[in-house]
C-alpha cells in the first residue's frame, strides 16, 4: 500500500475569526479522503493554547475539557520536519499542513514563519503574501502603483483615531465623500467594519475599528454597485474561477450577512458580460501575482451597475473554507470538487516546498578574502 500523507490542519486561533476557522475545519476534515490522507487536527485555543489531540476539533467547538489538556509548548524542528514539544517529546512530524487559522495570528503571515522555521509544507499564500494580504493599506498601496482599480482612501493609527477625533474626520472629508467604509487595517470576516453616512457614523466607526487593529483605513463608499467574488488557484501559474456575486443581507456584506442570518444569496456563476468576467478574472490573477500569493486567494470586487466598470476590493489569503464557502463553491462551478480543490492544494503546497529546498542556502565566500 502506498504510504498515506500525513496532513495538519491547523485551526482556531486568537482572532474575531475563531468560530469561523473552526467551521472551516470541520468541513475540511470531514473531506479529506482518509485512504490517501492520515489526518493530524491542531487546534488553538482562543487563548493561544495548542490542542494536538485527536479530540482537537471536538474540544475546541464545545469550549469544555481545555483545561484537562497537557500544556504545549511547540517549536520547530526543521530536520524532522516537525513541530515538537519543549524538549523534544511529543513530536509532530508532518508531510504538509493545511494552515486554515482565519485573521491575525494565523492569517498575517505569523503561523506561516512558524512553519517556514519547521520546513513544513502548507497551503496557501507565504509569510509576505500572507502578512500583505491582511493589511488593506499595504495591499491598496501595492495595487495603486500597479495601476489597478480602487476605491479612494485614508488611514490612520489608531491612537490618532482616538486622541485627535476630529482632525481625523476633518482629513477624511477633505479627501473623500459619505457614505466612507470604516474598517481596521487587519482583520476579515468584516469584523469591526462599519459604514458611515454622516460625521456621529465615522466617529463611532473609527472607535470601533480601533479596538481591533493599530490601524484604521476609511474607504470611499460606492454607490450603485454589485459585489463580485474570483477564485484563484496555483503556484506560478495561477488560473481563475468563474466569477460569483453575493447579494448581502443587509446594507453591506458584513458578518450577520455572511455567517449569521442565512439571508444572503450567492449567484453563480454571476450573470456579467463575458467581457467583464474576463476582465474580473484577469485582475484577480494580476491581483494574486502582486502579492506573491501561491496555493489559493479569494479575490473580491466591486462592478458599478452604471458602467459595469470593476473596482478591486481585496485579497483573501485563507479564504473561508466550509462547503458552502465561496472560495470552493466557485471552483466547483468551474468543474473542480471541493475534494479535488483540496487534492490540489496539497499538491501545490508540496511542489513549492521542493523548489524552496532546492535553492541554494548557504555561501562559502573566497578565502583569500575572507576575514575573522
Amino acid at each position: 500500500m502506498t504510504k498515506r500523507i500525513r496532513v495538519g490542519v491547523i485551526f482556531g486561533g486568537r482572532s474575531g475569526e475563531h468560530e469561523v476557522s473552526l467551521v472551516s475545519a470541520t468541513s475540511i476534515i470531514n473531506a479529506l479522503d482518509r485512504e490517501q490522507y492520515e489526518v493530524i487536527p491542531i487546534g488553538i485555543g482562543p487563548d493561544g493554547r495548542w490542542v494536538s489531540s485527536a479530540q482537537a476539533l471536538k474540544l475546541l467547538k464545545e469550549k469544555t475539557g481545555l483545561e484537562h489538556e497537557p500544556e504545549r509548548f511547540l517549536v520547530p524542528e526543521p530536520s524532522r520536519q516537525a513541530l515538537v514539544s519543549a524538549g523534544g517529546e511529543g513530536a509532530l512530524p508532518l508531510d504538509v499542513v493545511i494552515p486554515i487559522v482565519h485573521g491575525t495570528y494565523g492569517e498575517d503571515g505569523t503561523l506561516q514563519g512558524l512553519l517556514e522555521l519547521a520546513n513544513v509544507p502548507y497551503v496557501g499564500a507565504g509569510v509576505l503574501a500572507s502578512a500583505v494580504g491582511m493589511d488593506k493599506i499595504v495591499q491598496k498601496q501595492l495595487f495603486r502603483e500597479a495601476g489597478l482599480p480602487i476605491v479612494d482612501y485614508v488611514w490612520f493609527l489608531s491612537s490618532e483615531c482616538r486622541q485627535h477625533p476630529r482632525r481625523v474626520i476633518v482629513a477624511a472629508e477633505k479627501t473623500l465623500r459619505y457614505p466612507m467604509f470604516v474598517k481596521p487595517a487587519n482583520t476579515g470576516s468584516s469584523v469591526g467594519i462599519t459604514k458611515a453616512h454622516s460625521r456621529d457614523e465615522l466617529l463611532k466607526g473609527m472607535e470601533a475599528a480601533a479596538a481591533y487593529d493599530r490601524k484604521v483605513i476609511i474607504e470611499e463608499g460606492v454607490e450603485g454597485i454589485r459585489e463580485i467574488e474570483c477564485s484563484v488557484l496555483g503556484n506560478d501559474d495561477p488560473v481563475a474561477s468563474v466569477p460569483g456575486e453575493i447579494i448581502p443581507s443587509n446594507e453591506f456584506y458584513d458578518y450577520d450577512a455572511k455567517y449569521v442570518d442565512g439571508k444572503s444569496v450567492a449567484v453563480i456563476p454571476a450573470k456579467l458580460p463575458k467581457r467583464i468576467a474576463r476582465s474580473v478574472r484577469e485582475t484577480a490573477v494580476a491581483a494574486f501575482k502582486i502579492l506573491d500569493c501561491s496555493g489559493m486567494a479569494r479575490v473580491d470586487f466591486f462592478v458599478r451597475r452604471k458602467g459595469l466598470r470593476i473596482i478591486l476590493n481585496e485579497v483573501n489569503t485563507i479564504p473561508g473554507f466550509t462547503s458552502i464557502s465561496m472560495y470552493p463553491k466557485l471552483w466547483e462551478a468551474s468543474g473542480v470538487s471541493y475534494a479535488e480543490l483540496l487534492d490540489r492544494l496539497i499538491a501545490l503546497a508540496i511542489e513549492r516546498h521542493r523548489e524552496k529546498n532546492s535553492l541554494q542556502r548557504t555561501y562559502t565566500p573566497d578565502r583569500e578574502r575572507y576575514r575573522t
